[in-house]
């Protein structure tokens, strides 16, 4: 695993991990000499702090890493903290002094890994960072699957669309297919009419890159039915209801559903959780052309409902609720989504924190736990039915928007839910799945928020694993 060593070395660099509590206690031991450099710095021990100090010849002979107080703020986990190490350091081998507990073990090698992310596709130059002995009790499987399904999500988001169109996310998730020995099925253009996948069709017609559905199958056909929808909207101009500039700038990432979904499922397969997986995305460019569909047509969908088009750049349901109808004919035993749906969710939560909306409030607590556990949070939306009144069409079954402009977030999550039983446990996340600026671990550009989350919540719903120290 890269920035990964297995031992240390004779110039191996000690990092000292230290809280705040346990800092005072070790202040006191130290030198007079160390306790002066550390006051004349003003090193104080807060998480994510570092304080490199010098040795007698003036080479970095030790790092304190500061941990603060223990704190359930996921912004100050002892994750983060460890993160924080790989952008500061100069080069190098470091440890960590001790043996740590399993859980802050995984928490370091797992922060570390994500801090070494660098997207370096279009650069001559590539980026280094520092290497990381492995610390011990740390579940290196487990922490190489996180960091690996990270890393992909990240990086299909951040491909430009002009690299990054249908056929090369049906690519991409063919690779992912193809490596744990999955069926794959892509069905594309006017195949998806015969299919009847009619809305997909529509949305993505407009472009000359053909609109596709991209269907994975893994697992034992006996096992319990896991499906997954991921939006994969490669580049939306907002259709004939043409975005600004401004809107349109980070587009490519409206395929971070998409991304996000093939993230998971690669943990689960490489895992080999005891499930059927399914996995559906449809895969489409909203584009403008003279075969684009048009404000106030009438769609038809999978699931026989007729849909009035109030709006082009809502198009993300219209993709969805063909997917999500198909997942839930099979009455599966769990279906999830994640979808860059609405602008809302961010006016409502901010861009760093996934909606959930579920209509199972078992299945949701366990999804909050899980993103409280693996410090991956999301939060819990309402499917405020009473607003469905909202999406009344007077030429069609439904409208895909809203005749209000509040609550949109709510609104969208209840145009999926009219594509799925009240009998199959769904979950919808509206997310981001972009960092808008740097913070540990957390690189400006895509990011998979609601994976790891996701992952350990189903790990434990399949395998039984003890939530009080789930993998990451």
């Amino acid at each position: 695993m890269d920035n990964f060593a297995a031992r240390a070395n004779a110039k191996t660099i000690p990092i000292v991990a230290l809280t705040s509590k346990a800092y005072k206690d070790w202040h006191k031991r130290q030198p007079k000499a160390t306790q002066a450099w550390l006051s004349s710095i003003d090193f104080k021990p807060e998480a994510g702090n570092i304080a490199p100090l010098p040795g007698r010849d003036g080479t970095l002979a030790k790092v304190v890493l500061g941990l603060g107080k223990p704190s359930s703020d996921p912004a100050k986990a002892v994750l983060w903290a460890y993160a924080a190490l790989p952008g500061k350091l100069p080069k190098g081998r470091y440890e960590i002094e001790g043996e740590l507990e399993a859980s802050e073990a995984n928490d370091a090698a797992l922060g570390w890994a994500l801090a070494t992310y660098h997207f370096g596709r279009y650069q001559s130059k590539q980026k280094s960072f520092p290497t990381l002995v492995w610390p011990k009790r740390a579940d290196r499987k487990a922490v190489e699957r996180a960091r690996n399904a990270v890393f992909l999500a990240r990086d299909l988001v951040n491909t430009p669309a002009g690299d990054l169109g249908p056929a090369e996310l049906a690519a991409e998730a063919a690779k992912v297919a193809g490596t744990h020995g999955a069926a794959i099925t892509i069905t594309v253009g006017e195949d998806l009419l015969a299919g009847n996948y009619p809305a997909i069709y529509a949305v993505g017609k407009g472009s000359p890159r053909e609109p596709r559905l991209i269907d994975i199958r893994w697992g034992a056909e006996d096992a319990p039915k896991l499906t997954l929808v991921g939006k994969g909207v490669v580049f939306d101009t907002g259709g004939l209801d043409l975005k600004n500039s401004s809107g349109m700038k980070l587009m490519k990432k409206d395929m971070g559903g998409a991304a996000t979904v093939l993230g998971l499922a690669q943990m689960i397969m490489d895992a080999e959780l005891p499930v059927r997986l399914r996995v559906l995305i449809p895969a489409v460019e909203n584009a403008i052309s003279g075969t684009a569909y048009r404000p106030l047509d009438v769609l038809q969908t999978r699931k026989g409902i007729t849909v009035e088009v109030g709006n082009t750049d809502a198009e993300g349901r219209l993709i969805l609720c063909d997917a999500l109808a198909d997942a839930d004919a099979e009455s599966p035993d769990l279906l999830i989504d994640f979808a860059t749906l609405t602008g809302a969710a961010r006016v409502a939560l901010g861009t760093e924190l996934p909606a959930l909306f579920c209509n199972d409030d078992p299945l949701a607590a366990a999804i909050l736990e899980a993103g409280t556990a693996t410090n991956d949070p999301l939060w819990r939306l309402p499917l405020f039915h009473s607003y469905r009144r909202h999406l009344e069409s007077k030429v069609a079954d439904i409208n895909n928007i809203a005749n209000i402009a509040q609550g949109g977030a709510i609104t969208a999550a209840l145009f999926l839910n009219e594509f799925v039983s009240s009998k199959t446990p769904w979950a919808h996340i509206d997310t981001m799945a972009y960092n808008l600026a740097a913070r540990p671990g957390r690189p400006p550009g895509g990011e998979a928020f609601g994976l790891r989350a996701m992952f350990t919540m189903l790990e434990q719903r399949y395998t039984q694993v003890d939530p009080a120290n789930p993998t990451r």
